[in-house]
């Protein structure tokens, strides 16, 4: 704990697999500088970014790019895409989601409709950024495990403060039946 009385944010790090082809981009450059161990490997597609200790893929697409090109072949990317990742995330990239950046997610939310594909639609690096570690972050073994210990606390909490609980209580209490009417 720092003397301030507030908690010290731990620097999460983890090891990412990123395509060659994002090289120069500037995510890459992005997750690098956030101290993460970026690898670059020319097996995994062109356009993803793993993050291999949370099981979390990100395929990056600019969706100006995939409104000029034919549909098909965007596609049939992002297919293959989910096809080998478990939990994967299309992070589609637009300066301005207008009504044509819309339409565009949702032919590819109906084409995918019971995939385990889901759209994130982004402005800039700093906001693919932040959600893609977000989300690998929350996906990670020890985040997992602290944020079940807290949801079973809460909900314990929420039970024992119910009305509906306590009523219940009283009723078991005083021996009485319940029946049901």
């Amino acid at each position: 704990m720092a003397e301030s009385g507030k908690k010290e944010k731990i620097k999460w790090t983890t090891t990412i697999i990123i395509s060659s082809s994002l090289k120069s981009h500037e995510i890459a450059t992005a997750l690098e500088s956030r101290s993460h161990k970026v690898r670059y490997s020319d097996s995994v597609g062109n356009g993803s970014i793993i993050f291999s200790l949370s099981g979390v893929a990100f395929l990056l697409m600019d969706a100006k790019e995939c409104i000029m090109s034919a549909e098909e072949m965007y596609l049939a990317k992002i297919e293959k895409f989910i096809n080998i990742h478990q939990n994967s995330f299309l992070v589609l990239s637009a300066a301005l989601h207008g009504p044509e950046e819309w339409k565009l997610m949702f032919r590819i939310q109906q084409r995918f409709m019971g995939s385990n594909l889901r759209i994130l639609p982004v402005h800039d690096t700093g906001n693919a950024v932040t959600l893609m570690s977000t989300i690998a972050k929350t996906a990670s073994k020890p985040c997992i495990n602290n944020i079940c210990c807290r949801m079973a606390t809460t909900k314990a909490y929420i039970i024992e403060q119910s009305p509906v609980w306590k009523t219940l209580q009283k009723i078991k209490l005083n021996g009485d039946p319940i029946h049901p009417n």
